[in-house]
């Protein structure tokens, strides 16, 4: 009777209210907000302890969820009754599979079929061996489990379970890993993800045989019923749904939002498939995926998609499917040597089975060992698809409570160890450092200039091309300029930078590839109009990191390309009325680390509308570029900079050096320079040199506000000499330095863009 009283039954969605004498948490729809929120809190604190372990988030949730039941929490049976009382079970696991069924739509929006027929034989190879040895080895961990732990199960559906569990590699988990660990480009993240493309695939195919045979009917042919039905339905669905999706696809174009109606629709459908596969008797969740997998991955129409369903989804119904899983396991019930024994045994056996036979075909295949092993590592992934067959088998009544239990926290352990192995065996920046190093770091005259610009988004790229424009010297010219346009992306726990990643990966070519966006991309369609007319080599890439991270790429990129430069857009943006506002302040900090560990020099651009909104044509140029001397190697490189601009028939250049009337500390450098600077611009009418003495602070600034007019300012970043100790200005930005921050001060009257260059030192690249 105390147990009714403390756990009615849940037959009201809501509560009444407190001061009308009822509890909250023993309603329905009350009771799982309070559960929905516990889960995500504990879920998103453990992902952020393990940030620093680099752990994919698949791991704070499947040790949150096993927190949160009768492992830890759950011990306390006051807790269990009150927030996870067993009558809330079946609202809990409805969310959880709801959220489940749209997020494994979303995985299926991930693969695309195209890209399994491009898989190269290796890579196919691979993925067989993948699969077929750990399946192998997963039947024989059957047979000694059922002579132990698992007596009196069905044979059959309980040695495809164990082998189907073993063979799976987690897609969207390596897809997260590889891109944390910046080895998406490597040959290594290449034959991975192509691997585990197929993988997925196979190892979906399996899983439905699995629940085919584990049917609690007792005729031999029901299973094949089902199968058949199963595949009858995935046949339906690829001759229909495809050419309805394509339709939509088609009434979506780009730049305009995607119509309501077709997003609801293929919702709807989802839902639709979901129900006829669970109808047939193998689980809604293969219908969601069929359908993802079905849908077109070109265009804004999967994007939107995306959009609609994953916060929602991967942010607050999906953990509920972990916590799900942790109710159901109770590591309690592994005890005594023989359930440690087996632990063992399960976890040496899967281990052996991915990266032994990964391993043995890659070296067959002529990889190199250490490449061959980080493979076998990241293939011995596991994650949420592992998960679903585990909690499959355990309704199914084909796992126990300690089979159960052990399949977890093996599936916890070979996720976990993935990226300390991977790193502790393959370094592929290390690798890439031991190239020939490149011998212009820096502006040169009379040679190829090779730039490496980096944009964050389409409002970058006017200005970017602008100043590529700007950058490319006299036509004609036998040294051109080669430029490597990069976009830079931040990789998130969403759906959408997995299928970024997916995209990036293809082939091993940059996602802005012709052939693979169709020249949809406005990107790619304004880079290569620019090249084709202004005949320079223009080659889109990008990048996709974590904030944290994301400089490692940029400078690895710059050092891969031997670019002389790297120009980066300043973290403010103007607005409408002239002053700048911030975008986002964590592009200023990736800013300072790029300077801070470039091998080249690099230029920050603080855009005021160069050259306007739109891509201004050569015929079309018509500006005047002023450099600020005042002495230093920066300096230098801003009037070297500007030299190399001056070159352009549009072009003006007037460059003020800066003198005290005791000019006793001039660097002999400087002098030097300058010297030749006035030798070879003697004959060039559109480049103009000043000197310009000043007796204080005031002076110089007067004199900088004369040239407020012009179309840019080029600063060297960290000035030296007389005049900018007289000056003692105060730097907002240390990215800018002094006389950048003066510029872009809202004091400082005047509409021109600012680059501010940093010339690299020899020596000053960390090896």
């Amino acid at each position: 009777m105390a147990a009714n009283v403390t756990c009615p039954p849940l037959t009201k969605a809501t509560s009444n209210g407190v001061f009308q004498g009822d509890n909250p948490i023993h309603f329905a729809l009350p009771l799982a907000i309070v559960q929905i929120c516990l889960v995500v809190v504990v879920t998103r604190c453990l992902a952020f302890l393990m940030k620093p372990l680099r752990q994919p988030r698949v791991i704070a949730e499947i040790v949150g969820g096993i927190l949160l039941g009768p492992s830890a929490l759950g011990r306390n049976t006051h807790y269990l009754h009150s927030i996870f009382p067993p009558q809330s079970l079946t609202v809990l696991d409805t969310l959880a599979n709801l959220g489940l069924l749209f997020f494994l739509f979303l995985v299926g929006l991930e693969l695309d079929l195209k890209s399994l027929h491009r898989t190269g034989k290796k890579a196919l190879s691979i993925a067989v061996a993948g699969i077929s040895l750990p399946f192998a080895l997963g039947v024989g961990t059957s047979v000694v489990l059922r002579a132990t732990i698992s007596k009196g199960v069905d044979a059959g559906p309980f040695l495809v379970f164990m082998g189907v569990t073993l063979s799976i590699t987690a897609f969207p988990v390596l897809a997260r890993i590889l891109a944390e660990l910046k080895l998406l480009t490597t040959d290594v993240g290449r034959m991975a993800m192509s691997a585990a493309a197929v993988n997925d695939v196979v190892a979906w195919i399996l899983l439905a045989l699995a629940i085919a045979l584990s049917g609690t009917g007792h005729s031999p042919v029901i299973p094949l019923w089902v199968f058949l039905s199963g595949f009858g339905f995935v046949l339906f669905c690829s001759l229909i749904a495809p050419q309805i999706f394509r339709w939509m696809a088609r009434r979506c174009p780009e730049g305009k939002p995607v119509d309501e109606m077709y997003i609801c629709a293929t919702l709807a459908a989802v839902l639709a498939a979901g129900f006829v596969t669970d109808a047939i008797g193998i689980h809604a969740l293969f219908g969601a995926f069929v359908i993802g997998i079905l849908v077109p991955k070109e265009g804004p129409f999967a994007c939107a998609l995306v959009d609609k369903v994953e916060d929602i989804v991967s942010g607050l119904f999906l953990p509920l499917y972990f916590v799900s899983s942790g109710l159901k396991t109770d590591v309690g019930t592994i005890r005594g040597l023989q359930s440690l024994g087996l632990l063992v045994l399960v976890i040496f056996t899967a281990c052996l089975g991915k990266i032994a036979g990964t391993v043995a075909v890659s070296l067959c295949c002529r990889m190199p060992v250490r490449e061959a092993l980080a493979l076998g590592f990241l293939m011995n992934t596991k994650g949420l698809v592992e998960l679903v067959v585990l909690n499959i088998g355990k309704e199914r009544k084909v796992l126990n409570d300690q089979t159960f239990a052990i399949m977890i926290l093996m599936a916890l352990f070979t996720t976990f160890i993935t990226t300390p192995l991977v790193i502790a065996v393959y370094k592929p920046a290390k690798r890439n450092s031991k190239g020939d190093i490149y011998k212009y770091r820096t502006i040169h005259q009379n040679t190829e200039l090779r730039m490496l610009v980096c944009f964050h988004s389409t409002s970058n790229i006017p200005t970017m091309i602008n100043l590529v424009e700007a950058s490319r010297g006299t036509t004609g010219k036998r040294e051109g300029l080669c430029v490597y346009a990069m976009h830079l992306m931040e990789l998130t726990e969403r759906s959408s930078a997995i299928l970024m990643v997916h995209n990036a990966r293809k082939n091993g070519r940059p996602f802005w590839n012709k052939a693979l966006t169709s020249g949809s991309n406005q990107v790619i369609v304004a880079f290569e109009a620019f090249g084709q007319l202004s005949r320079v080599f223009v080659r889109p890439m990008t990048a996709i990191s974590a904030m944290s991270d994301i400089h490692e790429d940029i400078c690895t990129s710059a050092e891969r390309k031997r670019a002389a430069i790297i120009i980066l857009p300043f973290h403010k943006h103007q607005r409408l009325d002239g002053t700048l506002e911030s975008s986002r302040s964590e592009y200023g900090t990736v800013n300072r680390k790029v300077l801070e560990h470039a091998p080249c020099s690099v230029g920050i651009l603080v855009d005021r509308g160069l050259g306007g909104t739109a891509q201004v044509s050569a015929s079309n140029v018509s500006s005047i570029i002023t450099v600020l001397f005042f002495g230093g190697c920066d300096d230098r490189e801003a009037l070297s900079y500007g030299t190399r601009m001056a070159e352009h028939p549009g072009i003006s250049l007037v460059a003020i050096r800066f003198l005290t009337y005791s000019n006793d500390t001039n660097s002999l450098l400087d002098e030097n320079f300058l010297a030749e600077f006035k030798q070879n611009s003697s004959l060039n009418n559109s480049v103009k040199y000043e000197e310009r003495f000043v007796k204080n602070a005031a002076e110089a600034t007067e004199i900088i506000r004369e040239y407020h007019r012009c179309t840019m300012f080029v600063v060297g970043r960290m000035p030296e000499g007389d005049v900018i100790a007289l000056l003692s200005l105060k730097t907002e930005f240390p990215e800018l330095g002094p006389v950048g921050s003066l510029l872009t001060s809202p004091d400082f009257p005047t509409a021109a863009s600012v680059l501010v260059l940093q010339q690299h030192q020899p020596g000053s690249f960390p090896n």
